[in-house]
């Protein structure tokens, strides 16, 4: 279609601009022939009669025109002889002169009709017309050249665009073919960047990135899955243990309430398992809806620390609170807050050695509430620091104390809150030395 356009107007503009010349031409003819006519107020007359039929003689054979004067109601007072027993055409109610394609003697020519005054009043009309034949072959054969020539150019530009979009979608059929070959157990497949930095390149590279968290997502969920069974497994297998052992022999009811007991614990230890997993699901799955309100930290911290008294009495560590004597108060979601606390406090009493202290102290730093869990514990070695946020993670200090039971997803937790929260959390550590958390609220 736009090719199209291009020779339509092609052939426009030169079929303006070839009437164009024979419009000048015929102008050119009326002003000059115009000048050797003298109008009277009852007639019209040459100047010279014989200047004009050899001007014309001598016209004739080489560019004819055709020439006719007449009176202001049409009835011929002259004209040249190349006319012949033909005449052009009159139109008596013209007020300025007109152009006009007419056929005489079966030949397209090209007329002008202008009136011809005396005093504001027309005593006649000149006449002037020349020949189109050579005008409509010029035409012509440009039409018959742009009929040729379009369908050519079409053929070639279908090969020409065949061409190009064949080396243009080559990179779109290796995205296809690298597509098809992606599945759960194959995640490698990476999409070849073309060598030229377009559209497609940033196409490319975009999916190859895509690809690569899909790949973290799943691999991550695969660990997750295998952590999670593995740490149902272990309490699952204790219990198993306990209770094949228990029912071998007769025992005396000491030794089976000890046992339940102990089977009461593991099974607790399940319970906070799965609950821990539960959250991550919801972590995962995005369901998580905030209740955003002012909170008493003050009393939220304090009611976490009581919440583990019991624990802490029997390793015999002391809590010790350092508030400050105004309440403080920070726009967040209280119940995951709590959350937060529970795990890093109940974290700081379990890797605490026995007699050993825990510092719990909130500040206001200019626009920030800090809250900071000390502990005096066993401590985290400097190349494990920035692990111990990941799920399942536990670090070598704490599986080198087998008393210590873990599944090591109460730090995950915290993070993805804290994140969720906005809440700034870090935490330093030095080996058998202790760890200090700290949460940076706004």
């Amino acid at each position: 279609m736009l090719i199209f356009v291009v020779f339509i107007s092609i052939y426009e503009m030169v079929s303006y601009t070839v009437y164009n010349k024979v419009d000048e031409h015929i102008n050119i003819e009326l002003n000059e022939y115009s000048q050797k006519i003298n109008v009277g107020k009852n007639e019209i007359e040459l100047r010279d009669e014989d200047e004009w039929n050899q001007r014309e003689h001598s016209e004739v054979a080489v560019d004819p025109v055709f020439l006719q004067l007449t009176d202001s109601i049409g009835t011929i007072i002259e004209k040249s002889e190349n006319l012949k027993n033909e005449s052009l055409l009159y139109n008596y109610k013209l007020k300025t002169k007109k152009v006009t394609d007419i056929r005489l003697a079966g030949k397209l020519v090209r007329q002008i009709q202008a009136p011809l005054y005396n005093k504001n009043k027309i005593s006649g009309y000149l006449i002037i017309a020349v020949s189109l034949e050579e005008e409509i072959a010029i035409l012509r054969k440009l039409r018959v050249i742009l009929y040729i020539t379009y369908p050519m150019v079409l053929f070639v530009l279908f090969f020409v665009a065949q061409f190009i979009a064949g080396r243009s979608i080559k990179p779109i059929n290796s995205i296809i073919e690298t597509s098809n070959t992606i599945t759960n157990e194959n995640l490698t497949s990476r999409i070849p960047l073309p060598v030229d930095y377009d559209e497609l390149y940033i196409l490319s590279e975009t999916i190859n990135k895509l690809l690569d968290r899909v790949k973290d997502t799943i691999d991550r969920e695969k660990q997750f899955t295998s952590d999670a069974s593995h740490e149902l497994r272990t309490p699952l297998s204790i219990i198993k243990g306990t209770l094949e052992v228990l029912i071998r022999k007769p025992r005396n009811p000491e030794e089976y309430k000890e046992k339940i007991n102990f089977c009461i614990l593991e099974v607790d230890c399940i319970n906070d398992l799965v609950d821990q997993l539960l959250l991550l699901a919801r972590f995962e799955n995005q369901k998580l809806s905030l209740s955003i309100e002012y909170i008493n930290i003050n009393e939220c911290v304090a009611e976490s620390i009581n919440r583990f008294d019991d624990k802490a009495k029997l390793k015999n560590i002391s809590v010790t609170r350092k508030f400050p004597k105004e309440d403080l108060y920070s726009k967040t979601d209280g119940y995951f807050l709590t959350i937060i606390l529970h795990n890093l406090i109940s974290n700081a009493i379990k890797y605490s050695r026995d007699n050993g202290f825990v510092d719990v102290i909130i500040e206001k730093i200019e626009d920030k509430t800090i809250i900071k869990i000390i502990d005096a514990g066993i401590g985290i070695s400097e190349n494990e620091i920035n692990k111990v946020f990941d799920a399942f993670y536990r670090a070598t200090t704490s599986i080198n104390h087998p008393e210590i039971k873990g599944t090591g997803l109460g730090l995950s937790i915290a993070k993805r809150l804290c994140d969720i929260l906005e809440i700034d959390i870090k935490v330093t550590s030095k080996e058998n030395l202790g760890t200090t958390l700290t949460l940076s609220i706004s």
